[in-house]
């Protein structure tokens, strides 16, 4: 599913489904996840060391599937939102955004690329173009573009109005354990303080018709959400993905070895994935 596949499904009241990838470099990993039906994929940049040459051609793979590559850059910076864009990036996630500036800055750089310096500055603030021409081949351009900012701290909340007056944001993003460590209550996602900040986030976003992605780890959590009207649905990642499918098998037949005295059960301890 392309960029303008995902912006008229939203559009239309309905969920769009996707994982994060961030420890498979394969190429091969764009087929497999077309075959089970994800509409797009997040290649994690912030927190997963991929270099500029394995994301491009995890982009090129993803780009001849019927999945979406959006890339979530380091940090809220033009510079490495252009960067994955010109490698074939459908879609830029901005993590951690703060205030209506860095909005803007994520704006320009997605939605009006290649502008840049005064002319940018004079689009974004007061919508003010080169001539009538530049502005048809920007929008023409950069029109399937998608642009998801992340909303991730007590300040992001508090300025949500504001930043949400910026033209141009195609999804929210929350970040769990960003958001719940900014709160005071690292991890508690049932936590009253928790589901209120969420709750807010996404009455705030529908009311500009903006989707929200909130990138839980689990099902249940994930099935919360979508009914409370999360649309641009995040589920966990690659890593935990496999992890948990090799556990559950792994158990199933080592319950069987041990069933017939083949196999003593230990214990896992399984190292959490902070998102």
């Amino acid at each position: 599913m392309k960029s303008n596949q995902i912006k008229n499904t939203i559009n239309n009241g309905n969920c769009v489904f996707g994982t994060m990838l961030t420890n498979s470099i394969s190429p091969r990993w764009a087929g497999h996840f077309n075959n089970i039906g994800l509409d797009y994929v997040v290649i994690d940049t912030e927190h997963s060391p991929y270099n500029r040459s394995e994301v491009a051609n995890l982009i090129n793979s993803f780009d001849l599937c019927n999945v979406a590559p959006i890339v979530r850059i380091p940090i809220p910076s033009a510079h490495y939102a252009t960067m994955n864009l010109d490698a074939g990036a459908v879609g830029i996630l901005a993590p951690y955004c703060e205030n209506k500036e860095e909005v803007e800055e994520m704006i320009g750089a997605i939605k009006w690329k290649p502008l840049k310096g005064k002319s940018l500055e004079d689009v974004v603030k007061n919508n003010k173009f080169p001539s009538d021409k530049s502005k048809q081949y920007l929008q023409d351009l950069n029109a399937n573009n998608i642009c998801v900012i992340g909303i991730e701290s007590v300040p992001a909340i508090e300025n949500l109005d504001s930043i949400l007056s910026v033209p141009g944001i195609d999804a929210i993003f929350v970040g769990p354990n960003d958001l719940s460590v900014s709160l005071g209550i690292p991890n508690e996602y049932e936590n009253k303080i928790y589901e209120e900040a969420l709750e807010e986030i996404i009455e705030k976003s529908n009311a500009k018709n903006i989707p929200t992605m909130i990138h839980h780890q689990t099902t249940s959590l994930t099935s919360t959400w979508i009914k409370k009207g999360a649309l641009f649905v995040l589920y966990t990642s690659d890593k935990r993905t496999s992890q948990n499918g090799f556990i559950e098998e792994f158990n199933s037949i080592k319950n069987t070895a041990s069933s017939i005295g083949k196999y003593i059960i230990k214990s896992n301890n399984i190292e959490e994935e902070i998102v």
